[in-house]
């Protein structure tokens, strides 16, 4: 069975969402059950180094990890996305590219842990908060009986674990 591929949306693609990504990655390392991306909408051309620093801190590699644009995922070329999720307001309310073959989306909104203001220490607390919860859902996400589920039921749950 071919991967279930997973696109993680915000506006810079330099914190939530590269999270997002290396998590669901790290989860299904050597399983090859998901297989997960990021994008942003701005991307701001750069992972914040908070980000690297988080997943380093829990053993999960940062190889190949970049900010790059969502419209990587709307060509022709593009893998075939299962699901894309937005996990911050802003890529939520602003208008997506059209995905092909019309993947379940749900929003997983988080604050922003790139935009906590203080000393270093406050910034790497609020990159483990939002790891931490974006770990959470995902986990919550990878353990889906997705071959039992009916379509609009895994949308219902993919959306329900946004709203926890």
């Amino acid at each position: 069975m071919p991967p279930i591929n997973v696109l993680f949306l915000c506006t810079g693609n330099s914190a939530r969402s590269i999270l997002a990504e290396a998590a669901l990655n790290h989860l299904s390392m050597g399983k090859g059950r998901f297989k997960a991306y990021s994008a942003g909408s701005h991307p701001k051309g750069q992972v914040n180094p908070f980000a690297l620093e988080c997943l380093e801190s829990q053993d999960i590699s940062t190889e190949g990890l970049r900010s790059k644009s969502w419209e990587e995922f709307a060509g022709p070329d593009a893998p075939k996305l299962d699901f894309v999720f937005t996990v911050c307001d802003q890529a939520a309310a602003e208008e997506c590219p059209y995905w092909p073959g019309q993947p379940v989306t749900a929003h997983w909104g988080l604050p922003d842990p790139a935009a906590v203001e203080g000393t270093d220490d406050a910034k790497r607390q609020a990159f483990r908060e939002t790891f931490v919860a974006l770990q959470q859902r995902i986990a919550r996400f990878a353990a889906l009986p997705f071959d039992t589920l009916s379509r609009p039921a895994i949308m219902e749950r993919a959306r329900e674990i946004g709203r926890r």
